[in-house]
């Protein structure tokens, strides 16, 4: 338990830290706005492990829903923007080249007066006798601003007094005028006429750094490097929102929605030609706990019964909860119909129950499932016999109660075909020791949300529909119910009708 914590606190930290980089620090500036999306985000990041802890151990479920919702939208949002990282490095980049080429396009002589211009500016001395001393300032309200009267020494000097510059107490006149940054040459009357800013100014007043220059010489106004930047950013945080939020949207759809019908016919060549025809309605991972109702288990019943198959295997992963939480939940299972029963085994789900499979299995019973705990049955079918066995989760060796094949197989008629039901499909290997014609598992979902699918394989040697593992046929369903978010991305949930042939 130690391990599962430390290894969710770890990825969930990296997968939020990215998510800050990406959607706040890269499309906001410093200051209120950014502080305020960083705590958000920071109580999400706390949100997601408490609720996969909570909802293993039974007091966090009221965190089910926000806290399994928001753990699919982070998911999705970390691939989306996965996957526009190299859109994303490709317009940053194609914007520095187009910005080099423009830098080269400006003729010599237009990028040399700039760049004298600004240094002149720069370096330009200011003059003693316009140079104010403490003593001289005036209060903040008598700045001199544009049409406020210059002092009679500065009338005919060229010196400039521009808009905002503190004049002198001793030198403030009235009936002039001051020219906003311009100089007032000598002889020029100002008195009653105030000099305008349209005038010409005795330096050249500097393009500005905002301004492209055209190749003709002329200039455009475009936006800076920086400000295309983070159009970029926005750009890239808005599309991989929008995608997170339609794909969990559609996908929540799908997993609340009915199960798919998956028709298979399996064709075994040591199956007796009487039993050709045998038909298993398969399900698993229904996952009864916080986010289903009894509703969840009443269309699934519902809709097995519709099948009107031979046999009703349940595959693992019915729960979620001890009985005390979800017995209820289960009571619908009770109406299964089917011509030689219904059976179960367990899967990993039954081991973290807070009082572990044993109680379940007594529920089963009450409900008219029998389970295989590591036995077999006979199935006798329009006067053949079909061999149906079952072994427990592999969870269950820390517990003492795994899988025994050798009790489940051993010693049976190697002349009939058998049908072994086992949670996880990596159980086939050791099926095919004894002979198993196939093996019915669970345990994968599909996937459930794309790109699991792709990771599964390390693991399992299918992850849907009908496989082989050393001769042995495996058929995985992808499961009715859903684990974690209630959502369902490419791997639809489904109860199959499986059909043996000879």
């Amino acid at each position: 338990m130690v391990g599962f914590v430390t290894l969710i606190l770890g990825v969930v930290t990296l997968v939020h830290y990215y998510l800050w980089r990406r959607l706040i620090r890269s499309t906001t500036p410093p200051g209120r706005v950014r502080r305020v999306l960083t705590w958000i985000l920071a109580g999400l990041g706390v949100l997601a492990p408490v609720t996969l802890v909570g909802s293993r151990s039974g007091w966090g479920h009221f965190l089910a829903w926000p806290g399994f919702f928001w753990i699919a939208v982070m998911f999705y949002l970390f691939v989306f923007l996965l996957v526009l990282e190299i859109p994303r490095a490709v317009a940053v980049l194609a914007l520095g080249a187009a910005r080099r080429r423009a830098d080269r396009r400006i003729p010599p002589a237009v990028a040399a007066r700039r760049t004298t211009r600004a240094e002149a500016l720069a370096d330009r001395p200011v003059p003693a006798d316009q140079q104010v001393t403490a003593d001289q300032l005036v209060p903040a309200d008598q700045y001199v601003s544009a049409g406020q009267p210059v002092p009679d020494d500065q009338q005919a000097t060229g010196q400039h007094v521009s808009a905002g510059q503190p004049v002198p107490a001793d030198q403030q006149a009235a009936g002039q005028s001051v020219s906003v940054g311009l100089p007032v040459s000598a002889g020029q009357q100002v008195t009653g006429r105030p000099v305008s800013a349209e005038q010409p100014t005795s330096v050249e007043q500097p393009v500005p750094a905002a301004r492209e220059v055209r190749s003709d010489g002329g200039s455009k106004a475009g936006p800076s490097l920086m400000g295309r930047r983070l159009f970029i950013a926005r750009t890239a945080a808005v599309a991989a929102g929008v995608g997170a939020l339609t794909t969990v949207g559609t996908g929540i759809r799908t997993a609340l929605g009915d199960p798919v019908i998956e028709s298979v016919k399996v064709a075994l060549p040591r199956l007796d030609p009487r039993l050709s025809g045998l038909r298993f309605a398969v399900v698993s991972d229904i996952h009864l706990g916080p986010l289903t109702g009894v509703g969840h288990t009443e269309r699934i019943v519902r809709m097995i019964n519709s099948l009107r198959a031979d046999v009703v295997a349940v595959v693992g992963d019915l729960v979620d909860g001890t009985v005390a939480e979800l017995g209820p939940l289960a009571r619908p299972l009770k109406s299964l119909e089917s011509r030689y029963g219904a059976y179960f085994v367990t899967g990993n789900h039954e081991y973290y129950t807070a009082n572990g499979p044993q109680e379940w299995i007594e529920e089963l019973r009450g409900l008219g499932i029998r389970p295989l705990g590591n036995e077999r049955v006979e199935i006798a079918h329009a006067g053949a016999v079909l061999d149906l066995a079952g072994v427990n989760d592999v969870n269950g060796a820390a517990s003492g109660d795994g899988p025994d094949f050798e009790r489940a197989l051993g010693g049976r008629d190697r002349s009939r075909s058998t049908v072994l039901l086992a949670h996880q499909p990596v159980q086939a290997s050791e099926a095919a020791r004894y002979g198993v014609d196939l093996q019915l598992s669970g345990h994968t979902h599909g996937g459930q949300m794309v790109p699991f699918n792709l990771v599964i394989p390390l693991q399992q040697p299918v992850v849907s529909g009908l496989g082989e593992v050393d001769g042995t046929q495996v058929y995985v369903t992808r499961g009715a119910g859903f684990w974690g978010p209630p959502v369902r991305v490419g791997a639809p949930p489904e109860i199959t009708l499986l059909e043996l042939r000879n």
